[in-house]
C-alpha cells in the first residue's frame, strides 16, 4: 500500500467524521518529504465514529497488520543474513551493541573532546506501525485473549526490526564550539537545533510522589519555561514519567490518580513523542477536554482554543535527573541534521484517542548531543513539536537512551523525571 496517498483514497465507505471531531489539516515543514503514514498522513480523528476519536479504525488497521504479518520480511532478512555487519541502504548496521562497538574501535571512529563514539539503535522498517497501550481495554478483556496475544507478539517484533549503527555524541555543554555564538542555554538554541539546556534547583523532595511532583515540580517547570522563552504568554505541564531501573518500590501506573508509576526500562530506540498531527491534536484535547491532563485543569471553548492555537505554540519535553547520571544517559539529535528526512509514524491506540509518535532511520551525519555526568540541577530540553512550518525554526528533535561504554561497571543507572509541556506565544 502507498503510505502517502491522498486521504480520500483511504477513507472507508462507512467512515463518518462527526462535526465536533478536531481534524487538523496535514502540514509539512518547508522542504520536508511526506512521512511514512496512513490516512494520507492525516490524524485518525478524521475516521471518528460517534465520538470514538478514530480508535475503532486504528484498532482495525492494527489487527490487519497483525494478520498480514507486516514487517515479517524485514525480520527474516535481518535474522537470516550472514554473521557480521548488515549492509542497509543507510549504512552498515549491527544486530548487537557489542558488535557495533567493536566496529567503532576497529575503524578508529573517534568523538571530539567530551563526546562519545558509540552504537545507537534505529529502526530499519519504513512502514507505519501500531501500538495498543497498556491501559487499553483489550488487555483486560478475557474474551479477546487470542487477539491480545497476537497483538503482543506483533508489538514485540517492532524491536526485531532494529539495528545498531555507529554514531558520535557531542557534549552539549560545548555547543559554542560546534555552533559559534550559540549558547546551549538559550532560546535561540531551541529555535535552531530543537534542543537546549536549562538550570533548575527544585524544591521537590520526592519525585516518586506523583502528587508532590504535580504540586511543586510542575509549577517550577512552567516558570522555567516562561523565563526561558521571551514572548511566551503561558505554559502548561500536563504529565510526567519517572525512570529508575533499580527502584524497589511500587511501580504501578494509576492514570485515574495521575500517577505514572516508575519505568524500569529506558527507551533505547531513536524516536520523537509527537508529529505534525499529534502535536496539534494533543494540544487541542488538553485545552478543550482536559484529557489525561495531570496538571492545571483546562477549560477552553472550541473558539478559545482556535484563537490560542492560531498563534505559535510548542511542545517541549524536559528531563531532570534526581542525582548525577552514571549510566543510560538521555541523548538528543539536532533538527538541521534531519530536517529533510521523512519520519515513520507509530500510532498509539488508547480507548479514547490515537496518539502518534515517530521513528527515524539512520543517517551517519545525524548531529547528536549528550550531557556527560548530567547533574541534578541540569535540565535537558527537547522540542517535540512547533507550530511554525515555514522552515525558519526547528520543528522537533528526536532522542533516545544509550549505554555509555566509558562508564564504570557499577555506575548507577539514570534516575530522572521527564515532564511534557506546551508553551504558548
Amino acid at each position: 500500500m502507498d503510505q502517502t496517498n491522498v486521504v480520500e483514497n483511504e477513507l472507508p465507505a462507512d467512515a463518518a467524521t462527526t462535526p465536533s471531531a478536531y481534524v487538523p489539516p496535514f502540514q509539512l515543514t518547508k522542504g520536508q518529504p511526506p512521512p511514512f503514514a496512513h490516512n494520507g498522513g492525516r490524524s485518525y480523528m478524521m475516521l471518528d465514529r460517534d465520538g470514538d476519536a478514530g480508535t475503532a479504525a486504528a484498532t482495525e488497521a492494527a489487527f490487519a497488520q497483525v494478520a498480514e504479518g507486516t514487517g515479517d520480511e524485514v525480520i527474516e532478512l535481518l535474522e537470516t543474513a550472514p554473521p557480521g555487519p548488515i549492509q542497509t541502504k543507510w549504512g552498515l548496521g549491527f544486530r548487537e551493541y557489542d558488535e557495533c562497538m567493536a566496529y567503532i574501535h576497529e575503524n578508529n571512529i573517534e568523538a571530539p573532546e567530551g563526546g562519545l563514539a558509540l552504537p545507537l539503535r534505529y529502526t530499519v522498517h519504513e512502514d507505519p506501525t501500531y501500538s495498543i497501550v497498556s491501559s487499553n481495554a483489550l488487555w483486560r478483556d478475557p474474551a479477546r485473549k487470542a487477539e491480545a496475544d497476537a497483538v503482543r507478539r506483533y508489538e514485540r517484533n517492532h524491536g526485531r526490526r532494529c539495528l545498531y549503527f555507529p554514531q558520535i555524541l557531542r557534549d552539549a555543554r560545548r555547543m559554542e564550539e560546534y555552533h559559534p555564538g550559540l549558547s546551549a542555554n538559550s532560546p535561540e538554541c531551541m529555535d535552531r537545533l530543537g534542543v537546549a539546556l536549562a538550570h533548575l534547583e527544585s524544591k521537590c523532595r520526592n519525585f516518586y510522589d506523583a502528587h508532590e511532583v504535580e504540586r511543586v515540580f510542575y509549577l517550577e517547570i512552567e516558570k522555567l519555561l516562561l523565563d526561558f522563552f521571551p514572548g511566551a504568554t503561558d505554559a502548561l505541564v500536563y504529565n510526567h514519567d519517572v525512570f529508575n531501573k533499580d527502584y524497589t518500590g511500587d511501580r504501578t501506573e494509576d492514570q485515574d490518580n495521575k500517577d505514572p508509576g516508575v519505568n524500569r526500562g529506558y527507551a533505547n530506540l531513536v524516536h520523537n513523542d509527537l508529529n505534525d498531527n499529534s502535536g496539534r491534536v494533543r494540544c487541542r484535547e488538553l485545552l478543550t477536554q482536559n484529557l489525561r491532563n495531570f496538571g492545571r485543569t483546562q477549560h477552553y471553548t472550541e473558539a478559545e482554543a482556535d484563537a490560542k492555537m492560531s498563534r505559535r505554540f510548542m511542545s517541549i519535553n524536559l528531563a531532570k535527573p534526581m542525582e548525577t547520571v552514571g549510566q543510560n544517559p538521555f541523548v538528543l539529535c539536532a533538527w538541521p541534521s534531519f530536517a529533510d528526512q521523512p519520519y515513520i509514524t507509530n500510532y498509539r491506540i488508547y480507548d479514547d484517542r490515537v496518539g502518534e509518535t515517530t521513528r527515524f532511520t539512520y543517517r551517519p551525519d545525524h548531529e547528536w548531543y549528550w550531557i556527560p555526568q548530567q547533574k541534578a540541577t541540569e535540565v535537558s530540553m527537547l522540542k517535540c513539536y512547533d507550530s511554525v512550518t515555514d522552515g525558519s525554526v526547528s520543528r522537533w528533535s528526536f532522542h533516545t537512551a544509550c549505554v555509555d561504554p566509558t562508564a564504570p561497571a557499577d555506575a548507577p543507572c539514570r534516575k530522572n523525571v521527564v515532564v511534557r509541556s506546551f508553551v504558548f506565544f
